[in-house]
C-alpha cells in the first residue's frame, strides 16, 4: 500500500479538495482507496455523505495514535492507496500524517503568505526524512507570476533541481472543482473531458510515478540501469522507463 499526506500549516490551500481530486482520479486507474480525514472542518466527511456510489471510502481519525496505527491495518484490509487529509496548523494528527506517509504532498497558493507557511511544513517533514513535493494549486493559469512562484518553492526547498519537489501540472482555480464537491463527485467525475479533470489526471500521473519510485528505489532488486532510466525520467514518465529498461 501507498500513502500519501496532505500537510500544510496553512489554510485555505486546498489540501481537502485535491486529496479527494486524486482519490477518484486513482480509484478510475483501478486502486482501492482509502481517505482518513484527520481535518475537523469535514470536507471530506461532507463530501461523502453527498456521494451516492461506495468508493472511495472515508474514515475520520481524531488523534494522531489513532491515525498512525489505522494505516497499517488499512494495508492488511486490502487498501492499495490510503490519503491523509490533515487539518491546516499543526496537531499531533499532521505529525502522525508525516510520519506514516510516503509522500508528503504540500499544497500552495501562489502568494507570498503560501510560499512562506511552507517552510516550517517542510522543516517537519524533513526532520522525519520524509519525500515531499509542493502542488501549486488555485493558480490563474500560466503566466510569469506562476513560475516565479514555483521558483520562490525551490528557494524554500533549498532544491536547484525542480523535477523532484515540484509536482505536476500546476492546479489551475476553476469552479469545476467546488461544483463537483457539491454534488459529490471527482472533478474527473463531473466534466470527465474539462481542463480541471486534465489538470488532475496529469497530477495523479505525476504522483504515483513519484510513488513508484520510491518505492522501487527503497527495494534492492533494481540493478543500476534501473535506477539509472528511473532518474533520468519524469516521474510521471517512470513507470515506462522501467519497463524500457528491461
Amino acid at each position: 500500500m501507498h500513502t500519501i499526506a496532505m500537510v500544510s500549516r496553512k489554510g485555505g490551500t486546498g489540501k481537502s479538495t485535491l486529496a479527494i481530486g486524486l482519490a477518484v482520479a486513482a480509484m478510475e486507474e483501478g486502486h482501492k482507496l482509502c481517505v482518513l480525514e484527520a481535518d475537523p472542518l469535514g470536507t471530506v466527511s461532507n463530501w461523502r455523505r453527498r456521494r451516492a456510489t461506495a468508493e472511495p471510502s472515508v474514515e475520520v481519525v481524531h488523534d494522531g495514535y489513532a491515525l498512525y496505527h489505522r494505516v497499517p491495518a488499512l494495508a492488511r484490509g486490502g487498501i492499495t492507496l490510503t490519503i491523509i487529509d490533515t487539518a491546516g496548523g499543526w496537531s499531533d494528527a499532521s505529525r502522525a500524517a508525516i510520519a506514516a506517509a510516503d509522500l508528503c504532498l504540500i499544497p500552495a497558493r501562489p502568494s507570498p503568505a503560501d510560499i512562506e507557511a511552507a517552510a516550517p511544513t517542510l522543516a517537519a517533514i524533513r526532520q522525519d526524512g520524509k519525500p515531499f513535493a509542493f502542488v501549486l494549486n488555485q493558480t490563474q493559469g500560466r503566466s510569469a507570476r506562476l513560475y516565479n512562484k514555483a521558483g520562490s518553492l525551490g528557494q524554500t526547498a533549498a532544491a536547484p533541481d525542480m523535477v523532484d519537489v515540484l509536482a505536476l501540472p500546476a492546479i489551475a482555480l476553476r469552479n469545476d472543482h467546488q461544483d463537483a464537491l457539491g454534488l459529490g463527485l471527482g472533478v474527473t467525475e463531473y466534466a470527465r473531458a474539462g481542463k480541471s479533470a486534465e489538470e488532475i489526471r496529469a497530477l495523479w500521473q505525476w504522483v504515483w510515478g513519484r510513488l513508484t519510485f520510491l518505492a522501487l528505489a527503497d527495494t534492492d532488486v533494481l540493478d543500476a540501469a534501473k535506477l539509472d532510466a528511473l532518474a533520468a525520467a519524469p516521474p510521471a514518465n517512470q513507470q515506462v522507463a522501467l519497463r524500457a529498461a528491461g
